[in-house]
């Protein structure tokens, strides 16, 4: 069965892909992930935070947080975990030498600061393509929806300029009108987007009145949001789409595939049952799509998605308004 995709210029022989996550820290991992089937590997992610306090001091709005001692206790100790800068563009020529599948560094944050010069070490570092996280969270009241778009959009043509590789921009899902926005961002350069960025949710303990940091890995259950907006902007879009969260069997992917998508991206599913589990994953697409007659896997994508629908928002509507008139689980 021919499994082959092309994403952001790369022909990948799957869509199969691990997503941004600690996977790419153990070569040993990286090595398996590449026996098991994977169509490229997307390095973890190196933070903004980390570049910012490496180059200028750790930075609070804008001030110089080692001049504020007191504000100093407040805020969360880094991982120590994390792969910094310089690790991260070694680790990055170590898996290029590793493997023979695409490499795809990860930058995550949401200003322009050393951003190129990263995004070309990067580069430099061997890498494929890059992903570029657009992680915001948006809680300056002073601060207008379309200012923040400007200067995402800024951001990307910014970093376009400074590489030669592929761009792709990784999005949460909560933008005014997110169809205008993935628009201006392929105007930009962007070579693609992967949809979606999942937020971190605090919870708080009651008793100890504290904020409780909790990672909760994802399920299928929030692939709807994904292939709703996979279908809309598949159908609009020259560039890539990569579907991120909530891919954790052979029909969540296939589900995607068949909304527009280009690649998926698992990283829950194989934190939960090893990487062995994404040789799994590509047998069971291989067989279904035998199994229902299909030739290759790049004939269903875009199948199901909304090129064909003259008015996309009326039949989303639409849809919305069957189900709740219909009042019944």
């Amino acid at each position: 069965m021919d499994l082959s995709t092309k994403y952001l210029g790369l022909t990948l022989r799957n869509p199969f892909m691990p997503g941004a996550s600690p996977l790419s820290d153990d070569l040993g991992v990286v090595r398996e992930l590449e026996d098991m089937g994977a169509g490229a590997i997307v390095m973890r992610s190196l933070f903004e935070e980390q570049v910012a306090r490496l180059d200028t001091g750790y930075l609070i709005g804008g001030h110089d947080a080692l001049t504020l001692t007191e504000g100093l206790s407040f805020l969360p100790r880094p991982d120590p975990s994390a792969l910094w800068p310089e690790e991260c563009l070694r680790q990055i020529t170590r898996i290029k030498e590793a493997v023979s599948i695409p490499v795809i560094g990860s930058l995550n944050g949401t200003t322009r600061g050393g951003w190129t010069r990263y995004a070309a070490l990067i580069e430099q570092a061997g890498a494929d393509a890059l992903e570029l996280n657009v992680y915001h969270a948006l809680a300056d009241r002073a601060r207008s929806g379309a200012e923040i778009e400007d200067e995402t959009v800024a951001l990307v043509g910014e970093v376009k300029k400074s590489v030669s590789i592929p761009v792709a921009v990784k999005l949460s899902p909560f933008w005014s009108n997110l169809a205008d926005l993935a628009g201006r961002l392929e105007s930009a350069g962007a070579d693609g987007l992967v949809l979606f960025n999942r937020f971190y949710q605090p919870d708080i303990d009651v008793e100890r009145l504290q904020v409780r940091r909790t990672l909760t890995l994802s399920s299928s259950a929030e692939l709807p949001l994904r292939l709703r907006w996979t279908a809309l902007l598949s159908a609009q879009l020259r560039g890539s789409i990569a579907v991120t969260g909530g891919i954790h069997h052979e029909k969540d992917a296939l589900k995607a595939i068949l909304a527009g998508a280009h690649a998926v991206q698992v990283v829950s599913a194989l934190l939960l049952r090893g990487p062995g589990y994404l040789g799994e994953l590509i047998a069971q697409t291989a067989r279904w799509l035998d199994a229902n007659e299909w030739n290759a896997l790049s004939e269903m994508r875009g199948y199901m998605n909304l090129a064909r629908c003259h008015d996309p928002a009326a039949y989303e509507r639409l849809n919305y308004s069957l189900i709740l008139q219909g009042g019944r689980l």
